[in-house]
């Protein structure tokens, strides 16, 4: 996992502005939308399913997210199996988890203290 590195050759990538990052959602579809401390700008996150020993990880890059208030940093994970997600930060070693529901977004912050998802 990078903290700031790319590959070489392989470019960066740029801020996104509201309505620039397009989810399609549904009964077999969910969301993840991971918001991490400015000092993880780069770094690819990676989580998998939670219970499923085989299952493949994806990563997402953390990038800039501008937002109305503001500017948020945090990397989005389209088209998820609605289920319980690990969070991989940094290391091999399983993190915390956050729940992921067909149909909607799940927004989770993580910071240096761990994982919490916003009550809606």
């Amino acid at each position: 996992m990078s903290h700031g590195g790319h590959a070489a050759g392989e470019p960066a990538a740029g801020p996104s502005y509201s309505g620039t990052v397009v989810l399609e959602l549904g009964a077999g579809a969910g969301a993840l939308v991971l918001q991490v401390p400015a000092g993880l700008d780069g770094a690819e996150i990676e989580i998998s399913q939670d219970g499923n020993v085989g299952s493949a990880r994806t990563h997402s890059m953390v990038r800039p997210r501008h937002v109305s208030g503001g500017t948020i940093y945090a990397a989005v994970y389209p088209d998820l199996a609605p289920g319980s997600y690990v969070v991989r930060a940094g290391t091999d070693a399983p993190g915390p988890t956050v729940a992921v529901t067909a149909g909607a977004v799940t927004t989770a912050e993580l910071s240096a203290a761990g994982l919490s998802v916003p009550r809606r």
